[in-house]
């Protein structure tokens, strides 16, 4: 029997019940009544469930699916406007004890190049990232108790804290760190961690641990419950993901809308970010030899029934797809993007040879200069805002907001003023003058009177040099 409130990995992502789903949603694909039934909850955005976004899934008629794209679009809007949050991912260390097939970090690849960020190092990758206009970043470490213990991840956030240069500053770190404990989740609250992130890589349990044959990481439990644990450490903003392209993807689909309904009855908070990553070349990885891989539109369909089914939740889209696939995408529902990104260790920094530590290939090469340009050229608004972590609005708190749809009344004007930044100090002198204009006609929409004015004297104080001002 499904059972969502339990804690146990495979009763809240229960097998029988997703075969179940896959079978319903298949045998229902074309039943109308059912699909606009669905399609008009899915318009009060309030989600959808796991086996109610599985029919969507499973439905091929061309003008519905174009209906569900629309609908994707206009509610990501609706909860985030037209902002997309900007960052970047730092690896600290592609020492590995797993044997993940998938990933060329792990144990038994003995040609990939092994590194391991010293303190110094990390703070020249960091001023590298703050001279670029970074201020939120993902760590990124492999998983081995000795090269990369908790206390290594500790003094590495603690580092990157420290550095102030020029006017950069690193507001808030994410982490991606393998499964811990309760206890070394409450360390990373106490450092300060904004968003736990982790993906399961396939719900699938016989397939995930195939895929994992050795190594902490075979334990499908122990990694799938790992969000409990986390939330039990007081980390109450956690990202989930899957790799899409080692399971059916209809399969995924349902295990991650599961796991979010289970983590949102347990825990009263869903999950704050989820994660679309598909699997992409890489050093000793061929991603032909698995046979669930999917196309961009099967991609994208996956991408807005996600943004329907879980409308709150930030979707991430990162630097593994093309600039043709994550402009697609935006259009769809994401609200988060990487931006100039580097997956290897020292990649911000190091001059020769860095892709020897590289995770996988980065389809989309551009700085961060264009690709703040080019959001602002399709009409969103870069925003590089990390207040809500520094203020409180984190798990039960955000979500009241998101839900209310009133965080647009805090990251809007939030967004305006750390655009405002990054044209001040770091931008070229077409993406200022673009930025310039984007930020009078954001203030013009603005209908607050009171909050257009607070936000004019805030960016006249950035102007003038001032930093850091939030709502």
């Amino acid at each position: 029997m499904y059972n969502v409130k339990s804690m146990k990995a495979e009763e809240f992502i229960d097998h029988g019940e997703i075969m179940d789903t896959l079978a319903y949603a298949e045998a229902n694909k074309n039943n109308a009544e059912l699909l606009d039934a669905i399609m008009a909850k899915a318009e009060l955005r309030k989600g959808l469930s796991h086996r109610e976004a599985s029919v969507l899934l499973a439905c091929e008629d061309k003008e519905r699916q174009e209906k569900l794209f629309r609908l994707a679009e206009q509610i990501k809007k609706d909860f985030y406007g037209n902002r997309i949050v900007l960052f970047a991912p730092l690896y600290l260390s592609n020492y590995c004890i797993n044997h993940c097939v998938y990933c060329p970090y792990h144990a038994t690849n003995k040609h990939i190049g092994r590194k391991k960020l010293t303190q110094e190092e990390v703070r020249r990758e960091v001023i590298a990232l703050q001279d670029m206009g970074h201020k939120r970043l993902a760590l990124e470490a492999g998983e081995d108790p000795i090269n990369n213990p908790i206390e290594y991840i500790l003094d590495c956030i603690k580092t990157i804290y420290s550095i102030k240069h020029k006017n950069g500053a690193i507001r808030r770190v994410n982490v991606n760190i393998a499964a811990t404990t309760v206890e070394n989740y409450r360390k990373l609250k106490e450092a300060g961690i904004g968003t736990y992130i982790l993906f399961q890589e396939t719900y699938h349990k016989e397939s995930y641990e195939q895929l994992h044959p050795k190594g902490p990481k075979h334990n499908y439990a122990y990694h799938t419950e790992a969000m409990d644990r986390a939330m039990e450490g007081g980390i109450d903003d956690v990202g989930l993901g899957v790799l899409f392209g080692l399971e059916r993807y209809k399969y995924e689909l349902a295990g991650l809308l599961m796991h979010a309904e289970h983590l949102e009855a347990v825990h009263g908070v869903g999950p704050h970010t989820i994660s679309v990553p598909r699997i992409k070349r890489a050093d000793d990885i061929d991603p032909s030899v698995f046979d669930n891989g999917i196309d961009d539109d099967i991609f994208a369909k996956i991408i807005a029934i996600i943004r329907i089914a879980v409308p709150y939740t930030g979707m991430i889209i990162s630097t593994r797809e093309s600039q043709k696939v994550r402009e697609r995408a935006l259009h769809l529902g994401i609200s988060q993007i990487s931006g100039a990104s580097r997956t290897s260790v020292g990649g911000y920094t190091e001059e020769e040879r860095p892709e020897d530590t590289q995770q996988f290939d980065v389809s989309d090469q551009r700085t961060l200069d264009e690709v703040i340009k080019w959001l602002m050229e399709l009409g969103f608004l870069p925003s590089f805002c990390t207040a809500c972590y520094r203020e409180g609005r984190t798990g039960d708190r955000f979500m009241e907001l998101c839900k209310s749809k009133q965080i647009q009344n805090c990251c809007h004007p939030n967004a305006l003023m750390t655009l405002k930044e990054y044209l001040v100090d770091y931008a070229s002198a077409p993406t200022r003058a673009l930025g310039e204009e984007l930020i009078q006609k954001e203030l013009l929409n603005i209908t607050k009177a009171k909050v257009r004015e607070v936000c004019k004297q805030h960016l006249s104080h950035i102007e003038q040099g001032e930093r850091d001002f939030r709502f």
